[in-house]
């Protein structure tokens, strides 16, 4: 069977899903409003909607990558799905999404992505990771204050209002400068108290891969031979320093400015070509928060860190 034959038996179901997905939102937003719901109900219906499509998704994974967004999802998403391409010969630029890859192969498995956002909403388990007990986890981390700031490019430049506000992010009036941002409730200290919990429940978690975007940057060959080897990859090492080349920061701006992964929507595309902080591939830096903010601001976020932030990560010593 050629790469393009294995590629037409996901694109049918994959459009069928995401038309359906949009269909039963459209109607509960059309719905709602008609009936004269307020906003803040509108949004609590699609959050309650969008949890349980994800809560029925998680049922079907064989292995969840979970992180908070702006951690380095999709460059290890990338890195994934170029190993399958070559394990399996599949089409290249098509990045994996759930089952997709499992309809061009059997072997390959269902894996979830999540930033573990609408899930636990909709089964109440608030204060524990008790959906993601009996499942394969791989729980991607980065320095919160590099994430802070990286999020605070994306809400501006690339999410929608109504995104912004379904997912409990501050207001537009909260993201005038970086520094505003990274303080509000909704910035740095929602980071931490998404880290915490994790971190306070992570042993009750079947098994567990603790993956830190700051050891991938330093060596990601390792870092996805691990990540392989937890996902029970037949990757061999010349796969895994190819995938890594092929997801190298400047192929992944280079693909994204050319919008080179069509099949992945609007994922991998700048929200203007023009303007370098709208790419989803933006700056990849290690430490690179301390190029927004003066000295007094750095100690101030460094203290927050020292102070919330759970030790098992490592990063108040960073």
């Amino acid at each position: 069977m050629t790469a393009k034959t294995k590629l037409l038996r996901t694109v049918v179901p994959d459009a069928v899903r995401s038309v359906r997905k949009r269909a039963r939102r459209t109607l509960v937003r059309l719905r709602l409003k008609l009936t004269g719901a307020d906003q803040n109900t509108r949004l609590q219906a699609e959050r309650m909607l969008r949890g349980r499509e994800r809560f029925d998704t998680l049922q079907k994974a064989d292995a969840v990558i979970v992180s908070y967004p702006k951690c380095g999802r999709t460059w290890l998403r990338v890195m994934i799905s170029r190993l399958f391409q070559q394990i399996y010969n599949l089409p290249e630029d098509v990045v994996v999404d759930f089952d997709n890859f499992h309809l061009m192969d059997r072997r390959i498995p269902k894996i979830l992505f999540t930033h573990d956002d609408f899930i636990r909403e909709y089964t109440g388990n608030l204060q524990t990771k008790a959906d993601y007990y009996d499942k394969k986890v791989i729980l991607l981390v980065r320095d919160p204050r590099d994430v802070a700031v990286s999020l605070f490019f994306h809400r501006r430049y690339r999410s929608d209002p109504w995104k912004n506000d379904m997912n409990g992010f501050p207001p537009q009036e909260h993201m005038e400068t970086v520094f505003d941002f990274v303080q509000h409730e909704g910035g740095l200290p929602r980071i931490i108290d998404f880290m915490n919990l994790w971190a306070r429940d992570r042993e009750n978690v079947r098994d567990l891969m603790l993956l830190a975007y700051e050891n991938m940057r330093a060596d990601p060959s390792t870092a996805l031979t691990e990540v392989a080897r937890f996902l029970d990859l037949p990757a061999t090492e010349e796969q895994i320093r190819e995938a890594v080349a092929y997801a190298s920061f400047e192929n992944m701006k280079k693909k994204e400015a050319d919008q080179a992964f069509g099949m992945s929507g609007n994922r991998l595309a700048p929200g203007d070509k023009d303007n370098p902080d709208s790419y989803k591939v933006r700056r990849a830096k290690v430490g690179g928060y301390r190029d927004y903010f003066d000295d007094a601001q750095i100690a101030t976020i460094d203290r927050l860190i020292a102070e919330r932030l759970d030790p098992v990560y490592g990063y108040a010593r960073s």
